[in-house]
């Protein structure tokens, strides 16, 4: 396949593309690298399956040569990004989707959009499925990122019952992993990066709230999964589906695991709940396992180790 991957050189998009040249597909990023991060794909720089190329999606979007699948990874995605982003945040979930989706139709391509387990807000359903509507703010800080991801799943839909589009919805829930950046906010890059420093790990609130976590490697092998596959006469595969780790944990629980793993001395101290910060947290992932053959199989505990000895190499780059 030739792919373009939107937000290609960010944590997710630079493993999704190391994926697709690793099984010999030919893949174009574009990211403007406001979050992203050359060093996340400049080991194939020179490969002539690579292209690079260095533009915000917002813009008039176009590459010469056919093209089999467009992939929307672009966005800020950590909320120390997308809160200190706004605007762009908004702009890339609509404008950006808009963007990619009609290079999607013009070069009869598939199309995937990443959406994320934001959509469903401070849910009222717990753990959540697909056909859950959500309970989100859209005034609330949070909602530059819940709202732009909704809206980029009804733009997606709209191209496939309007113009027929082959396309894919995935719900990505927390994902964690080797190229997270050691400041962008995320709960376990900031456990692990605090910890690694001997500094007090911040919990915010009581730490009683619940998150899933899925290393980065089963998320790739569901994303690709979904894009690749090919109509199901049992269920309708334009529909989103969420690839997540079921397994529950709470904010504390990690706290003290990333404590223990790293076999830091450092204490755990409490600040004030964010607004609209989610109580609970868990992909209802029978959808994926039914149409994919797909579950997680890496355990919070090896992935975290895999992620310590990470960010123990970028902290001594420092």
């Amino acid at each position: 396949m030739r792919v373009l991957i939107t937000g290609g050189a960010g944590f997710l998009g630079s493993h999704l593309s190391d994926r697709l040249i690793g099984g010999e597909h030919e893949v174009i990023v574009v990211d403007n690298l406001v979050t992203g991060r050359a060093e996340n794909i400049e080991h194939h720089f020179g490969n002539e399956r690579f292209t690079f190329v260095k533009q915000d999606v917002t813009e008039y979007l176009h590459v010469i040569g056919h093209l089999d699948a467009v992939v929307h990874f672009a966005s800020p995605a950590s909320p120390i990004d997308y809160l200190q982003l706004p605007i762009q945040t908004l702009k890339v979930g609509s404008l950006g989707t808009h963007k990619a989706l009609g290079l999607a139709k013009a070069k009869g391509a598939r199309f995937l959009l990443a959406s994320t387990s934001e959509v469903y807000g401070d849910p009222r359903v717990h753990p959540q499925p697909e056909g859950y509507w959500g309970h989100v703010n859209p005034v609330g800080p949070r909602g530059v990122y819940d709202e732009a991801k909704r809206f980029g799943e009804a733009m997606t839909m709209a191209y496939h019952r309007y113009h027929g589009l082959d396309t894919r919805i995935v719900r990505i829930f927390n994902t964690y992993g080797t190229r997270m950046r050691p400041n962008d906010g995320r709960v376990i890059s900031n456990f692990i990066v605090q910890a690694l420093r001997g500094e007090p790990l911040t919990v915010y609130g009581d730490g009683d709230q619940t998150r899933s976590f899925c290393y980065v490697s089963d998320l790739i092998e569901g994303i690709l999964r979904l894009l690749t596959a090919h109509e199901l006469t049992d269920d309708d595969i334009h529909l989103p589906t969420n690839i997540g780790n079921p397994d529950e944990f709470t904010v504390i629980e990690l706290a003290r695991m990333v404590v223990e793993l790293t076999g830091s001395l450092s204490a755990i101290e409490h600040r004030p709940l964010p607004e609209d910060d989610p109580r609970v947290r868990q992909p209802d992932i029978a959808r994926a396992h039914r149409i994919l053959g797909w579950q997680p199989v890496v355990s919070l505990q090896e992935g975290l180790n895999k992620t310590i000895a990470f960010f123990k190499s970028e902290l001594q780059e420092q």
